[in-house]
């Protein structure tokens, strides 16, 4: 792609992005505007203004943290709009940086061996295509694995998205031991000379002590193949279920030892600011963000421009 392509398609992904998450921006901005005029703030503002960024689904802690910056700008000078969003819009950046993380395909020998978590309906089947459609891009050959064998509606969907990238698909009978789903895509995969395995895997929370136990038997079985496998493995979080993506993170910390978030379904809702929530409580890499359902629409995570976009300040 040419650098003026490189440009053209940023643009589209940044307006795309703005776009997918002015639904969080406008809640923002109506959470604030009664509260925020074109003068000073007075004290017992900010602790209105600290609900406020609550309420967006920032969290608590973050919510101190850019009202403490505000409290700072506050014996500075007036405050108006444009600086709350600005200073918001720092601070948020300031907690993402260092947390966004590109997925890379390091393991040598190969595969590179992702395993994919999350719950039911967060888009984890989807979102397991687009990252396989990213490494098609970057020049990387892709096995799949359909480890979820308790749905085979995910199964079929999985399969579905291999033939249209033309990608192949490791599956098996409904309920089938996933390990032993896992044991001969890896098998598959090093056969196949091919550079990234990616794992589905079941989502379901009913039995947790049945999904951990399951999980930890597909980590074992995958790290007797290939030490160090799986190499990522990823929590796949909708916006859509603000807060309660906290609590996912939690649980699957727990079960699967989750090394990195991916966050879909950001253009659905007015929760974007869950993400923040999420990466000043756990800390854990940020890798990817989808706003949209093409393809194209999961990118590498841009803390400086998912900041801007979230809180409607200028970039």
């Amino acid at each position: 792609m040419s650098s003026t392509d490189d440009v053209t398609e940023k643009g589209g992904w940044l307006a795309r992005m703005r776009s997918g998450l002015s639904r969080s921006s406008e809640k923002l901005a109506q959470n604030l505007t009664f509260l925020v005029g074109g003068g000073r703030i007075e004290a017992e503002e900010l602790e209105q203004i600290e609900e406020a960024l609550i309420a967006a689904d920032l969290g608590p802690a973050v919510a101190a943290r850019i009202v403490a910056k505000l409290a700072d700008a506050r014996l500075a000078g007036g405050i108006d709009m444009a600086r709350v969003r600005q200073v918001a819009a720092d601070e948020i950046a300031a907690i993402l940086a260092p947390l966004a993380k590109p997925l890379l395909v390091t393991a040598f020998p190969r595969p590179h061996t992702i395993l994919v978590v999350g719950v039911n309906g967060t888009g984890k089947t989807t979102t397991i295509a687009k990252l396989a459609h990213n490494f098609q891009e970057d020049d990387y050959s892709v096995l799949m694995a359909a480890g979820d064998t308790f749905r085979a509606a995910a199964v079929a969907q999985l399969q579905v998205w291999g033939e249209r990238l033309g990608i192949p698909v490791i599956s098996a009978k409904q309920d089938a031991d996933a390990a032993g789903l896992a044991f001969t895509a890896m098998e598959q995969a090093r056969a196949s000379g091919r550079d990234v395995l990616l794992v589905d895997t079941a989502g379901r929370l009913q039995n947790k002590q049945g999904l951990m136990d399951e999980l930890a038997k597909v980590r074992r079985v995958l790290g007797k193949q290939a030490p160090g496998a799986p190499h990522d493995t990823i929590l796949v979080l909708d916006a859509t279920t603000g807060q309660n993506a906290l609590n996912q993170i939690e649980i699957f910390r727990e079960v699967a030892g989750v090394t990195g978030l991916v966050m879909t379904k950001l253009d659905g809702t007015a929760r974007g600011g869950v993400l923040v929530a999420a990466a000043e409580k756990f800390g854990l890499p940020i890798h990817a963000i989808g706003v949209g359902e093409k393809l194209g629409d999961l990118r590498p995570f841009d803390p400086h421009a998912f900041a801007a976009a979230l809180t409607g300040a200028a970039q």
